[in-house]
């Protein structure tokens, strides 16, 4: 009996394309996102921030002198960051923190102007408690659940490395198709080797973990 192997492929919707700024640009219309740092005994700590301006490539954002996240800020400038609209789009930037030193109660004075409700919990020069910060290098990445298949890109900020994650399948295969039976988002197609859509791909591992000659391997 002749078998025959179907395989089901899925057109991405209509999404208009995206790059680092609009990425930013999300998280400061989300504007209260979970930041998390590390403490000074390698605890991972996290809150909730508000990312009070976006401007060229750089995500601003402030807090106290007394608080421990500031403290853990000058201590150690990697951050990781992520936020979720209401229709499912996940932005995550992971980077390194800088204190903005050129003029920084100007800098408190454009996010008071841009975030008016700041004048009920500080108000007066009381504000001058606060210190600016601003992210312009790590790797942001958009990750889309309201769609099918879902839809994930990663950029670069400020030249910085991306961080490349996922699996691909090598020149191991055998071309069984089992990796494609599997795969919950049906992003991986036929040919020699099957290939993983990268942007459709949900980094389950399912086509890793159920491969029967190892010809898949992790990225990066």
């Amino acid at each position: 009996m002749l078998r025959v192997t179907t395989y089901i492929t899925r057109k991405p919707q209509e999404r208009s394309p995206m790059n680092a700024q609009d990425c930013l640009q999300t998280l400061r219309d989300i504007k209260d996102v979970s930041f998390a740092t590390v403490d000074q005994e390698g605890h991972p700590q996290i809150r909730i921030i508000d990312v009070m301006l976006v401007r060229d490539g750089a995500l601003y954002f402030c807090t106290s002198r007394g608080k421990d996240f500031h403290a853990q800020l000058m201590r150690d400038p990697h951050v990781a960051i992520v936020g979720m609209t209401h229709d499912f789009k996940m932005v995550r930037l992971a980077g390194e923190v800088r204190f903005v030193t050129d003029d920084p109660h100007a800098w408190i004075d454009r996010i008071f102007e841009q975030n008016p409700s700041m004048d009920d919990v500080y108000p007066g020069r009381s504000r001058y408690v606060l210190d600016p910060f601003v992210i312009d290098n790590g790797c942001v990445e958009i990750f889309d659940l309201g769609v099918s298949p879902i839809y994930r890109q990663t950029f670069s900020l400020g030249g910085a490395p991306t961080h490349l994650q996922g699996f691909q399948i090598t020149d191991a295969c055998i071309g069984c198709g089992t990796c494609a039976r599997n795969c919950p988002q049906q992003c991986i197609t036929p040919g020699k080797p099957f290939a993983i859509a990268q942007e459709h791909c949900l980094h389950c591992g399912l086509c890793y973990e159920n491969c029967p000659v190892q010809a898949i391997e992790k990225r990066g």
